[in-house]
């Protein structure tokens, strides 16, 4: 239904007249777009798969259903997972409302149907024409999406870059500071300190922001809380629920809940 895109039809895009451009990508092998900036915001949500992008020396991961904002002008680079499909929505500088810096946005339901329906539309419409209004109503529901905490930090330091390579393949590794300062035949208080450095997080919150991106992955395909507790190795259930709640602010139902009521 929808016609995949190039590098080469983003930078087209980005200069055309209309205020919001939005276009599907299907990434059939992982690839990455090198450092580059855009003279329109960029918004790129999962709609299957993921996309890490590096925005100002950080690296985000984007689980699907969630999409990370990068405002106008911001150095950055996207890699997409295999077989990713990713939605790209360029908004021009000219519309206010959109957050200051980079994030990532919880996507309502609604959200995703528009920006989809947008991408279905010729993306050279007059601005008093439907697809113009469709635009609107998409902005007008883009600005009140909540951000969420997933800026998992993918440091290009070997150890760190192993630790997290191990981490997001077996999100149910449990291994303790002491046993991955073993592995690496460092200190626990070196590798603590280079985590710090390489992350700006302990070694526990830097997990649990993985532990928070899989979960929500997990939860949007339907899985049960106690199916996302297995997959992330707790113990229990109300392990995993305490630790969702410390972060989000909610229980992982009734965020999600939230989330679909939102439209």
């Amino acid at each position: 239904m929808f016609d995949a895109i190039g590098w080469d039809d983003i930078k087209n895009f980005e200069t055309m007249a209309q205020p919001i451009i939005a276009k599907i990508e299907h990434a059939h092998a992982s690839h990455e777009i090198p450092l580059h900036t855009h003279p329109k915001g960029q918004l790129i949500l999962a709609l299957h798969g993921y996309v890490t992008c590096e925005v100002s020396a950080k690296m985000w991961m984007v689980p699907t259903h969630s999409a990370i904002w990068i405002p106008a002008q911001k150095v950055h680079s996207n890699r997409a997972s295999d077989n990713a499909k990713l939605c790209h929505l360029f908004v021009d500088s000219s519309k206010n409302g959109m957050p200051l810096n980079t994030c990532t946005l919880a996507i309502t339901p609604l959200v995703k149907e528009l920006m989809c329906e947008l991408a279905g539309h010729n993306q050279h419409y007059t601005l008093n024409s439907k697809t113009a209004r469709l635009a609107q109503v998409l902005f007008d529901q883009l600005i009140d999406m909540p951000v969420q905490p997933l800026d998992f930090v993918l440091s290009k330091n070997e150890v760190i870059q192993t630790m997290s390579d191990q981490l997001i393949n077996m999100p149910n590794n449990r291994k303790t500071l002491p046993q991955w300062a073993k592995q690496f035949a460092l200190t626990e208080r070196t590798l603590a300190r280079l985590i710090k450095k390489e992350t700006g997080m302990t070694f526990g919150k830097w997990r649990t922001q993985l532990h928070i991106i899989t979960a929500l992955k997990a939860l949007s395909d339907k899985q049960s809380v106690q199916q996302v507790s297995e997959l992330l190795g707790y113990e229990s259930v109300s392990a995993f629920i305490t630790m969702f709640k410390k972060v989000m602010k909610k229980s992982p139902m009734k965020y999600m809940s939230d989330l679909n009521q939102l439209n």
